[in-house]
């Protein structure tokens, strides 16, 4: 389905008057608002391929009908996206789930919607069909060569096809661990994870990043191989520049402070970039800001004075992209939240006063700098949001016209109601 723009132009004059009555009551107390708003029409959250159909819990997924059979619709889901909000102008694939038949067919419909393609994932978190080993005890730590090689090539073959896309990227994510003590040796598996990595490292163009992720627990529940941040830095700092830490918002213990964890990161010029989404106890892999919103906008202050301390360009010297699995809501109703929520924070973070807070932090005002922090949090910023994104030719709210226009109705009626998006 792809979304008439003269119907998010009528969409946009019925709430002209509204729309910029909120917008210019907020405008008159900020400063450099034109500058703010050019920084929230470049910020692009990459949507992953993945997250287009029904999740899952542990044990049942509900589909709602209408998912994309395949990467060609996947694209076009996205397009429809970012054609409502205008920021989400790029798409992450996983391998091999989504792998192109035909590279310049495909790259000529993500430019036809807009979209450029983030990083490319791997899988070796499960065994796919004809595959010769298992990874039913890991992947790159596995004690037997042969699997982690079959990993390796993997990874490797990955890359190739990201390459062709056009991505500059690989995510690497490891299921790899134990579930009992005993299992395995901790310092080996590591090495093994070690070695392996650093054969996909050797293959990657040189401007290309590996971002290596982290998780506490799950699927392994003694032990994970690259299960926290450090674990992640000492990898990323063994296998050279082009390797960062991602930060998946899902993979902390509870009450982990994240914000803390990325201006570590930021600071030694290791934070490759992030998995948004929201929890309650750990992988929960629920919309972003929708459990936690002032942990997300105090994530975006740490990253916005860390990033401006550097000299680093908000919208491209980080990874963004969102990781969630959707089980009751309509997938693509739960990615404009969670895009909304995202450059809502983002705002927050710019109304920031770095000077007075700095000045607060310097005296030991911790009162001056909660209230410095909560101000900028309680303020309404969507009016600001809507404004950049209607700048950019979006919806002034992207959710409320993709119910008017009743576009999962209308995938129904082109799909089917029984349709199965992701490898899972």
């Amino acid at each position: 389905m792809q979304l008439e723009k003269y119907k998010i132009d009528e969409f946009n004059h019925s709430q002209q008057a509204e729309h910029t009555r909120k917008f210019e009551f907020l405008a008159d107390g900020l400063s450099n608002v034109e500058g703010v708003l050019q920084k929230l029409v470049d910020f692009q959250i990459a949507i992953p391929s993945w997250a287009l159909g029904t999740g899952g819990t542990r044990f049942g997924r509900f589909s709602g009908g209408g998912e994309p059979r395949s990467l060609e619709e996947k694209i076009e889901d996205v397009g429809l996206l970012h054609s409502l909000n205008r920021s989400s102008g790029a798409i992450s694939l996983h391998i091999p789930w989504d792998i192109p038949q035909d590279y310049k067919a495909t790259k000529a419909l993500a430019a036809q919607h807009g979209l450029k393609f983030d990083a490319v994932n791997s899988n070796t978190f499960q065994d796919q069909q004809n595959q010769g080993k298992s990874y039913k005890f890991g992947s790159m730590q596995h004690v037997d060569k042969a699997v982690r090689q079959q990993a390796i090539d993997h990874n490797i073959e990955v890359i190739k096809h990201g390459i062709e896309l056009g991505s500059e990227s690989l995510t690497v994510w490891l299921a790899d661990g134990s579930s009992f003590p005993g299992q395995l040796n901790f310092r080996k598996a590591f090495q093994n994870v070690l070695e392996s990595l650093q054969e996909v490292y050797s293959a990657m163009p040189d401007n290309w990043k590996m971002y290596v992720e982290y998780k506490a627990f799950e699927p392994n529940f003694y032990s994970t191989t690259i299960g926290d941040w450090g674990q992640s830095l000492l990898l990323a700092n063994k296998l050279g520049p082009k390797a960062y830490t991602l930060v998946d918002l899902g993979h902390h213990l509870p009450n982990a402070n994240i914000e803390q964890i990325v201006s570590l990161l930021l600071m030694e010029g290791k934070l490759g970039g992030f998995h948004f989404n929201d929890s309650k106890y750990s992988d929960d892999d629920l919309t972003a800001g929708s459990i936690k919103p002032y942990q997300l906008f105090l994530i975006f202050n740490e990253l916005v004075e860390g990033m401006d301390a550097r000299g680093m360009n908000h919208a491209t010297d980080l990874g963004w992209m969102i990781d969630a699995s959707h089980n009751l809501k309509d997938p693509l109703e739960d990615l404009l939240q969670s895009v909304q929520a995202i450059m809502i924070a983002y705002a927050q973070s710019l109304m920031v006063d770095r000077v007075a807070l700095a000045e607060a932090q310097q005296t030991n005002d911790v009162a001056r700098a909660q209230e410095i922090l909560q101000d900028a949090f309680r303020t309404d910023v969507r009016p600001l949001v809507a404004e950049a994104q209607v700048r950019a030719g979006g919806a002034v709210n992207a959710l409320q016209l993709y119910r008017q226009l009743k576009v999962r109705e209308n995938l129904i009626q082109e799909r089917g109601l029984k349709t199965v998006s992701s490898g899972l």
